[in-house]
C-alpha cells in the first residue's frame, strides 16, 4: 500500500518525562488565545507531539519546522492562528476536515504549542521526510487501465514509494481546478498540491478552469484519488501517472479556451523564471500552433528550447490530425519530447494496443520523424473542472459525477509527463537529454503502436541510453552559446511577474503560492507592429500590456491567433 505524503502517524511514540517538563509552556502562551477560553496550558503529553519532532527540539531547539497543529475542537480551531502566532510561530492554511493548521515554528516552541490542552496534537508535516511516502495507493482499486499499461504502478511500490514527489510539472493549458480533491496532498491535509497559479492571458476574467482542459491533463499527470476519505466510494479509484508530484497552473487561455503563440510563450517564459522556486522540471504542452512552419524559424519552438536548454523537460501533444501532420510547434520540435496517441482498450495488457486513428505521426517540414513515444490517449478518465465546458458539451463524457472521459494526443501527453516526473523523482540529476534518452531506449515495442513507453524500465537507464538530441541544430533564435533566446534577433524584452489581487486571486485552501500573477514586457509605444493583448481591466487586474517588437509575431502577418488543443471527446 502506497500513502501520500504528509500522512503520518499522529499516535506513535511518547515523550520523556523530563524532556516534556523541560519544554512545558512558557509565560508567553499563558495569554494565548486558547488560554483565554480556559484551554489551560499543560505539558506535552503521551501521544500529542511526535518523538521525531521531540528529537529536534532537544537537538536543535531553533531549527524550524513545518507541523500540523490539530485541535480539539472548532473553536479552538477558530483562535488556532492567534495561538501559533502567541507561540511565537507563522500559522499557515486551516485543514478544517481534522480541526487542524499547518504552521511553522521552531521545534522548541512546537513541542510548548502541544501543551496547550485546547491542542490535540502537533506533528512534523510529512513533506520534510521525503520517505514518508509509504502506502494508501492500491493499484487493484484503479479504475483505469493507462497506468497499468505503461507499468507505473510498479514504479509506484519502489523504493519506499516513487510518485513524483517534490517534482513541479508546469500545465501550461486551460487551467486547472486545484480545489479539486484529487489534488489535495493527502487525507490530512486537505491544501492543494497545485502549487503555483499564474494566468498570462489578459482576456482571462478568472484563473480558474473554465473550459476543462488543462484539469483533465493535470488529472493524468498528478491526480491522486487515494487522498479522498476512506468512506468515499470514489476513494483510490482514479489516479495519475506521477500521484505525488506538485503542479503549477500556468493559464495561457481565455475564459473560452482560446489562447495565442505568444501566450503560450509568456507561459513558458513563466517555466523558465520560476523553475527553481517550485522545483519545475517538466512542462506539458498539451496544444499545438495553428500555422505550420520549419521549427528553426518558429517563436514558439524557439521559447520551448530555451525551456529546454534551462533544464526543464518539455513535453508535447504531437496532434490530433492523423498520419503525415507532425508540422505545428511544438510538437515539430526535435528536442521536446513528443507524444502520439495509442488506444490501450481499456486493458491492463499492452499487447492489444493499437494507435489511435487520430494521432498525428510522420515527418516534420525539417524531416525529423515525430513523434517519438506514444502513450495511452484514449477514452481516459481523469478530474473534471466543476461547470466547465467540457461538462455541458459532452454530459455523457461525465463519470462518478467528478471526473471526464476524454481522448486525444493531449491525454497522451499528459501521461508521458507523469512518467517523466516519476524519472525526475528517482534521478534529480538527470537532465532533458537524459530523461527523454531513458524513456526512448527503454520503451516497449507494441506492434501497430511502436514505440510505446515503460517507465519501470526506463527508471533504470544508465549509460548510452541516457544520450538523447545529439548533432541538432538549434532554432535560429537561440544563442547556442547561453541556449536562450536572443533578445538582438527576435526584439523580445524581459517579463516582469506581479501579484494580481482580488478576484484574480485563487481560492483554494492551502496551496503555497495562491497568488495569479501575470507576465508584462515593456514595449515602445510608437511601434506598430506589436501584438496587443488587451481586454481585462488593468484596474482590476494590474496587467500591463504584453508583446513582442517582432514582426513575425503581428497576427495580422501570421495568423496566430489561436492555438489548437490535441483532444476529443470520446465514449
Amino acid at each position: 500500500m502506497l500513502a501520500t505524503h504528509g500522512r503520518t502517524n499522529r499516535r506513535a511514540g511518547t515523550a520523556t518525562a523530563s524532556l516534556a517538563v523541560g519544554l512545558m509552556v512558557g509565560a508567553s502562551l499563558l495569554g494565548s488565545p486558547l488560554a483565554a477560553q480556559g484551554a489551560a496550558p499543560s505539558t506535552a503529553s503521551k501521544g500529542n507531539v511526535t518523538p521525531e519532532l521531540v528529537r529536534i527540539a532537544k537537538e536543535a531547539p531553533s531549527r524550524s519546522v513545518e507541523v500540523i497543529v490539530q485541535f480539539r475542537s472548532r473553536a479552538a480551531l477558530a483562535a488556532g492562528a492567534d495561538s501559533v502566532r502567541a507561540a511565537g510561530g507563522d500559522p499557515g492554511s486551516k485543514l478544517a476536515l481534522i480541526d487542524g493548521l499547518q504552521a511553522t515554528i521552531d521545534a522548541r516552541r512546537a513541542v510548548r504549542l502541544a501543551g496547550l490542552s485546547g491542542v490535540r496534537a502537533v506533528t512534523l508535516n510529512g513533506r520534510v521526510d521525503t520517505k514518508a511516502y509509504s502506502g494508501d495507493l492500491d493499484k487493484d482499486r484503479l479504475a483505469t487501465a493507462y497506468n497499468h499499461s505503461i507499468r507505473a504502478d510498479n514504479v509506484w511500490f519502489n523504493d519506499g514509494g516513487t510518485t513524483g514527489q517534490g517534482v513541479g510539472v508546469a500545465v501550461i493549458d486551460t487551467g486547472i481546478a486545484g480545489d479539486h480533491v484529487d489534488f489535495r496532498k493527502s487525507q490530512n491535509d486537505a491544501s492543494s498540491r497545485v502549487v503555483a497559479s499564474v494566468v498570462v492571458n489578459p482576456d482571462a476574467t478568472t484563473p480558474k478552469d473554465t473550459v476543462g482542459h488543462g484539469t483533465h491533463v493535470a488529472g493524468l499527470i498528478a491526480g491522486n484519488g487515494s487522498v479522498r476519505p476512506s468512506s468515499d466510494r470514489l476513494d483510490g479509484r482514479y489516479a495519475g501517472v506521477a500521484p505525488g508530484a506538485d503542479l503549477v497552473n500556468v493559464k495561457v487561455a481565455d475564459d473560452q479556451g482560446n489562447a495565442t503563440v505568444a501566450d503560450v510563450i509568456n507561459g513558458l517564459q513563466f517555466v523558465v523564471d520560476k523553475k527553481s522556486e517550485f522545483n519545475i522540471r517538466v512542462a506539458n504542452l498539451s496544444l499545438a500552433s495553428t500555422v505550420a512552419q520549419s521549427y528553426t524559424i518558429d517563436p514558439l519552438d524557439a521559447a520551448v528550447e530555451q525551456a529546454w536548454f534551462a533544464g526543464v523537460t518539455v513535453v508535447a501533444a504531437s496532434g490530433n490530425s492523423g498520419p503525415d501532420s507532425v508540422k505545428y510547434a511544438p510538437g515539430n520540435d526535435p528536442y521536446a519530447i513528443s507524444v502520439g496517441g495509442a488506444d490501450d482498450r481499456g486493458t491492463k495488457d499492452p499487447s492489444d494496443d493499437v494507435v489511435a486513428p487520430w494521432s498525428s505521426t510522420g515527418n516534420t517540414q525539417d524531416g525529423i520523424r515525430k513523434p517519438e513515444l506514444m502513450a495511452p490517449g484514449a477514452r481516459l478518465v481523469s478530474t473534471l473542472a466543476p461547470r466547465s465546458a467540457y461538462a455541458a458539451q459532452c454530459p455523457t463524457c461525465i463519470v462518478s459525477g467528478q471526473y471526464l472521459r476524454l481522448g486525444g494526443t493531449s491525454m497522451a501527453a499528459g501521461v508521458v509527463s507523469g512518467a517523466a516526473a516519476l524519472l525526475a523523482q528517482v534521478n534529480p540529476s538527470w537532465t532533458p537529454d537524459q530523461i527523454k534518452g531513458a524513456l526512448i531506449a527503454k520503451h516497449r515495442d507494441v506492434p501497430g503502436v511502436g514505440e510505446e513507453i515503460a517507465v519501470d524500465d526506463a527508471r533504470g537507464a544508465s549509460g548510452d541510453d541516457l544520450v538523447s538530441n545529439v548533432g541538432l541544430t538549434a532554432n535560429s533564435f537561440i544563442d547556442v552559446a547561453t541556449g536562450l533566446v536572443d533578445p538582438a534577433r527576435t526584439g523580445w524584452r524581459g517579463l516582469e511577474w506581479e501579484a494580481a489581487t482580488g478576484e484574480m486571486r485563487t481560492g483554494w485552501r492551502g496551496a503555497s503560492f495562491v497568488c495569479s500573477c501575470v507576465a508584462t514586457a515593456a514595449m515602445a509605444d510608437d511601434d506598430p507592429r506589436r501584438l496587443t493583448l488587451g481586454g481585462a481591466d488593468p484596474t482590476r487586474t494590474g496587467w500591463r500590456r504584453t508583446g513582442w517588437r517582432d514582426a513575425s509575431m503581428d497576427p495580422a502577418r501570421t495568423g496566430w491567433r489561436t492555438v489548437d488543443w490535441a483532444t476529443s471527446f470520446t465514449r
